[in-house]
């Protein structure tokens, strides 16, 4: 996880304006956050490190804090 200590906030507030790390639910029905920034692109989400469409479906977000 890249952000300290802030709170995950639902999918259905996220920003468009910035990069965030996202928690989707996978395959298997677990909750993991993204190892990458994404941002929303109206109802779609972006992989901010390729500029690629992610096929996700966010259910939390918390602001991207790059590691050091």
């Amino acid at each position: 996880m890249h952000s300290v200590s802030a709170e995950w906030q639902s999918a259905s507030t996220a920003p468009s304006d910035e990069d965030l790390e996202i928690c989707t639910l996978n395959y298997d029905g677990m909750v993991r956050a993204l190892p990458f920034p994404c941002r929303r692109d109206g109802t779609n989400w972006v992989d901010r490190l390729g500029g690629m469409h992610a096929d996700i479906h966010p259910t939390q977000w918390r602001k991207w804090i790059e590691p050091n």
